[in-house]
Order: C-alpha cells, then sequence, then structure tokens
C-alpha cells in the first residue's frame, strides 16, 4: 500500500474540511492531524506533516518540518506569512483568495447603499418620532472607482453596473474586465479618485500600498465622494482620513479593516462624525469553512494528483 500524505489542519473546526476529503475520495490517500490553533503540533506531527492548512503560524515552526511542501492559508491575505523570517524559499504557498465572493460583494453593495440612503437617519428619527423626509441620492449615474479589480472587485463591478453605475478602476494588468468602463494601471489611480463619487479599496496588503490613502490622494477625491475600505486597514492613513472628513474634504468613510483588530476604543474613527466603522463584517460568512474546505480539497486533490495547485501566492508581488 502506497503510505498515506500527511495533512496537519491547524484551526478550530476541522469538521468541513475532514467531510470535504471524504467527499473528494481522497480520504485513504491522507492521514489527516486535526490541532486546535492554541496548541503547537508535536515533535512527531511536525517530523511527518507534507501539507499543512493554518490561518498562520509563529516564527521558527516551519524551518522545524523537515517534510512540509504545501501551505495553504485559510485568508486571503498572507502579508503575516511572507513576513515570517524563516519562511522557506521552496515551500508552495497558497492563500484562499476568492473564498468571500460569496459574502462580499453583497455587504460592499450595502455599504454603497447606506452612503446614498437616508435609512440610518430615519432609523436615529424614528427613535424621537420625527417625521423628516430626506431625499435618496441614487446610484444611478453615478461612478464607482474601484481599487484592485481582483475576484471581487470584478463581482462587485457586475452587481454595480446592474444598479446603473459607471464602473472604474486599476488593476496590475490592467486588461479589460466585463462591466468596468475603464480599466487603469495603478500608477493612474489619480484619474480614478477624481472620477468618483464612490472609492472601493481592495488593494493587497504590500509595501507599496501602506499608507496608500494619504492626504494627497484623499485631496485627488471630489468633496462630495464616500471612501470605502474592505481590503487591508493599513492601506489608510488614519489621521490624513480624519482630517479631511472633518474639513469635509471627502463626504465620509465606510471602513470596515483597520490597523488593529478590534478597533481600539479610544481609536478616534469612533468618534468622527462621517466616519463609519463596521466590525469586519466584510468578508465572513456562516459557511466559511465549507467555502474554503472546497477551494483546500480542490488543491489537495491536485497537489496529490502532481498537476498545477490555484491561488498561488506571487512572494515578490506580496499576494
Amino acid at each position: 500500500m502506497t503510505s498515506r500524505t500527511h495533512v496537519l489542519l491547524w484551526t478550530d473546526s476541522t469538521a468541513a474540511y475532514v467531510d470535504a476529503i471524504k467527499s473528494a475520495g481522497l480520504a485513504d490517500r491522507v492521514a489527516v492531524d486535526a490541532l486546535p490553533r492554541k496548541e503547537k503540533p508535536s515533535a512527531e506531527q511536525m517530523a511527518r506533516t507534507e501539507v499543512l492548512m493554518a490561518y498562520g503560524v509563529p516564527p521558527g515552526l516551519l524551518p522545524a518540518m523537515p517534510k512540509l511542501r504545501w501551505a495553504q492559508a485559510m485568508m486571503a491575505g498572507v502579508e503575516a506569512w511572507i513576513a515570517l523570517p524563516d519562511l522557506p524559499d521552496k515551500l508552495l504557498l497558497t492563500c484562499a483568495r476568492g473564498t468571500h465572493k460569496e459574502s462580499m460583494p453583497e455587504n460592499i453593495i450595502g455599504a454603497l447603499l447606506y452612503a446614498a440612503k437616508p435609512y440610518a437617519a430615519a432609523v436615529e428619527n424614528q427613535k424621537q418620532k420625527i417625521w423628516v423626509q430626506s431625499p435618496a441620492q441614487p446610484l444611478t449615474g453615478k461612478t464607482l472607482g474601484i481599487l484592485g479589480l481582483g475576484a471581487i472587485g470584478q463581482d462587485v463591478a457586475r452587481v454595480a453596473a446592474a444598479l446603473g453605475l459607471r464602473v472604474v478602476g486599476t488593476r496590475r494588468r490592467p486588461q479589460a474586465v466585463a462591466d468596468v468602463a475603464e480599466v487603469f494601471p495603478a500608477e493612474r489611480t489619480p484619474e480614478v479618485l477624481a472620477q468618483s463619487d464612490f472609492v472601493l479599496l481592495l488593494l493587497p496588503a504590500t509595501r507599496e500600498t501602506d499608507n496608500f490613502i494619504n492626504a494627497s490622494r484623499l485631496g485627488m477625491m471630489k468633496p462630495g465622494a464616500w471612501l470605502l475600505n474592505f481590503g487591508r486597514g493599513h492601506l489608510i492613513k488614519d489621521d490624513d482620513l480624519i482630517a479631511a472628513v472633518k474639513a469635509r474634504k471627502i463626504a465620509g468613510a465606510i471602513l470596515d479593516v483597520f490597523r488593529q483588530e478590534p478597533l481600539p476604543a479610544d481609536h478616534p474613527f469612533w468618534t468622527t462624525e462621517g466616519i463609519i466603522v463596521l466590525p469586519h463584517i466584510g468578508g465572513p460568512h456562516p459557511q466559511r469553512d465549507q467555502i474554503v474546505a472546497r477551494l483546500f480539497v480542490d488543491n489537495l486533490g491536485r497537489y496529490l494528483n502532481g498537476k498545477p495547485l490555484k491561488e498561488i501566492v506571487d512572494r515578490a508581488a506580496g499576494y
């Protein structure tokens, strides 16, 4: 009998992954270890693991796994993995890019509607039994600028176009994208900012995107524009955004990601009028594990059969 490939599932809820492995007919080809995130793999587990699935790992762990060939990150963002000082050069690293497609586009559209429609004001007026008719701003005819036209951005563009929004955006390789009127390279971001009524941030976390939205770029936006961040918290220079919103240089911001999470209670985002704080609800899904399990098991089958894996991380690009 051929020896089984040892797989370590280092996460708290493993049932969906074990079930997916069985459903894919791979159970007789792998030996699965399941380990809660708070526990560290034993010396025996580290010695035999060839495939690792985890949210992240501490420094010093990966070099102690001599048989490790492939690691599947459970999130789309891999900045913590890439920042490891001892990430093995030959380790194949894949991420969970695209697994937020069932939740994030809907939540982003919800944020657009929140910014344009007076529902929040109506709820507050209801508490005081005050009848105030406020005109709802139409989305039809407005321009949505998406910085980062990846899998999520393209799905948002599809829904936004159906709502009558004109969509423009940036992409690392600026080829045409369905439902997007104009696609620009990153260096032409100012053109996107200048024409957008809503600016959506979906950029990855890299050295180049740190503090990408600063006072200079905020100054390129329309005074009535909204900024929506569903990408990474470090994309925004916090103090510059607060100053721009207070000075009414932009209409406001809806933020779902932050440099530190949970957002500290003393952070000025909480109390700045015009900034809406969301507790990182953009990507989570009630069936999150089942969604990630589909990608992992697809990749596991590919790995066992010697085929190319999906969502391989480009370490040079940072995602």
